[in-house]
């Protein structure tokens, strides 16, 4: 049974917590391509929400719109998922070595600020202890 859901622009913005700007700005980029109604209005398929979940998660872990629309696009290219799963994959190496990167960034700064701290500390505890 194929599902015959649909769903409309308001719809999908509030169940995203997002505008229909957001929306429109997708199919701008050509990420989402909703089908229109007689009256031109658009309408939302479950390939739409799914591509919209992804578009999210994307987000989430840091991708940018145009790696999310080339992983989403290769679905199309190759229905087995296996081109989508492979960029996906290279695109979350990328993103672990940034995260790396960036922990190891943090915890440099994290480093510096605890040593100035516990040496301000003790200068503070020298000149309580010469009043």
């Amino acid at each position: 049974m194929v599902d015959a859901k649909t769903y409309n622009i308001s719809e999908l913005a509030q169940e995203f917590n997002v505008s229909t700007r957001t929306i429109r700005y997708y199919e701008e980029l050509g990420i989402l391509n909703p089908q229109r109604s007689v009256s031109g209005q658009r309408v939302y398929v479950k390939k739409d929400r799914v591509r919209l979940c992804l578009i999210f998660r994307g987000k989430k872990f840091g991708f940018s719109l145009a790696g999310i629309k080339e992983m989403i696009g290769l679905f199309d290219i190759d229905p087995s998922g296996k081109m989508q799963l492979e960029k996906t994959m290279e695109y979350g190496k990328q993103k672990l070595k940034e995260i790396d990167e960036r922990i190891e960034e943090l915890l440099a700064l994290r480093n510096e600020i605890q040593f100035l701290y516990d040496n301000f500390h003790k200068t503070i505890q020298q000149k309580v202890g010469k009043e």
